[in-house]
């Protein structure tokens, strides 16, 4: 058991240096600077039942000052307004362009397929794959571009600050930034060729058009729920430059609205924050859970007491890397780790019953 007591003291301490070095690197954009030559990019926004979010984002990328733009929007088979507010701001503005979507076929996920066609449809020479759920500000085109351009990427992706208000997304969503942020140095991304250090996120991902349409990554990875870690390690393997950044108040994202849709949302994708593991997340769910009463018992409360400032200093470097109220999440820290293990056991039982819906789709039959 002293050796056990030793595995968990040790990477406690591997987790609390990631999250250290994570804030200290300040993994975000660079601030805007000249771009030579600014490419045409081509906006592609995948919209699902989106009427809530998709005026929101359209309206602020039509108020962009960069010019080479086109913005084009799948709808994929809405049921709701997302069609009559894509229109009219289609006629607002003659850059902005609809796509009516089909049912995908067998053997794709919605939001690959309408990803797939979007790009099959884009004319310019960046591909930028924005969530309608998103929310930019003016200069968050032209600072992509820079880094994007600058370390001559082929695929950047930004986890846009996560915007929570409900009590329900307070104690859910900061979730995936305590996993990433704690166990990835996000600066390896770039630097290191191992598949082991990729993360990516669907809502922001950039790619240089030549290169996306030599891999179709999105077809590659048709029936992947997690399509971004499955196309972040696709560029790895084929030994394309890609990083990956946190957004600040230029890209933002409110993920989830209220604790349900925070809880679904996380159980299609839990295990793939640990490499598709099951065993991986369970272990690292019991770990992090019973560490400190094994510490205790084993070690006395000398220990037991560094560790938990551990897991506070965890928690403080990364609500500030992410720019979450660090106060909120320490106070949080308990429910936030309960909603986290009712995650687990919920992506358990979705596995066993081969059903996870997500925006009326079983995305384990695609």
């Amino acid at each position: 058991m002293t050796y056990f007591c030793y595995f968990l003291l040790i990477l406690l301490v591997v987790r609390l240096l990631v999250a250290m070095v994570n804030f200290l690197s300040f993994a975000y954009l660079p601030k805007l600077t000249s771009i030579v030559k600014a490419p045409n990019v081509s906006i592609l926004i995948p919209a699902r039942d989106e009427e809530e979010n998709i005026g929101n984002l359209l309206e602020q990328l039509s108020k962009l000052k960069y010019r080479r733009l086109e913005i084009i929007v799948y709808n994929d088979h809405s049921s709701d307004k997302t069609e009559s507010i894509i229109q009219h701001w289609a006629k607002r503005n003659p850059i902005i362009k609809i796509i009516n979507g089909q049912q995908p076929p067998y053997g794709w996920l919605g939001k690959n397929y309408a990803c797939h066609q979007l790009s099959k449809a884009a004319t310019g020479e960046v591909f930028l794959f924005l969530d309608a759920d998103v929310s930019v500000k003016q200069d968050f085109i032209e600072r992509s571009i820079s880094h994007f351009l600058k370390y001559d990427l082929h695929l950047l992706s930004i986890f846009p600050k996560q915007i929570v208000r409900s009590f329900g997304e307070k104690v859910s969503v900061p979730l995936m930034n305590w996993i990433l942020l704690s166990l990835l140095p996000l600066s390896l991304i770039r630097k290191s060729k191992n598949e082991a250090f990729s993360a990516a996120n669907g809502q922001f991902m950039m790619f240089n058009a030549t290169t996306y349409k030599t891999l179709y990554p999105h077809e590659k990875c048709k029936s992947d729920r997690v399509e971004d870690m499955a196309i972040i390690k696709l560029f790895k393997q084929e030994n394309l430059a890609s990083d990956t950044r946190l957004g600040d108040n230029d890209i933002s994202c409110r993920m989830y609205v209220g604790l349900d849709a925070a809880v679904e949302g996380f159980t299609k994708n839990v295990f793939q924050f640990f490499g598709n593991s099951k065993l991986a997340t369970i272990s690292f769910g019991l770990i992090t859970t019973i560490a400190p009463f094994i510490l205790y018992f084993n070690m006395g409360l000398w220990w037991f007491t560094a560790y938990i400032a551990g897991i506070i200093l965890i928690r403080i470097f990364v609500s500030l890397a992410s720019q979450q109220s660090v106060v909120q999440n320490l106070i949080l820290a308990f429910p936030q780790h309960l909603v986290f293990l009712m995650i687990i056991g919920k992506g358990l039982i979705n596995s066993k019953r081969k059903k996870i819906l997500w925006k009326g789709r079983n995305i384990l039959q695609a």
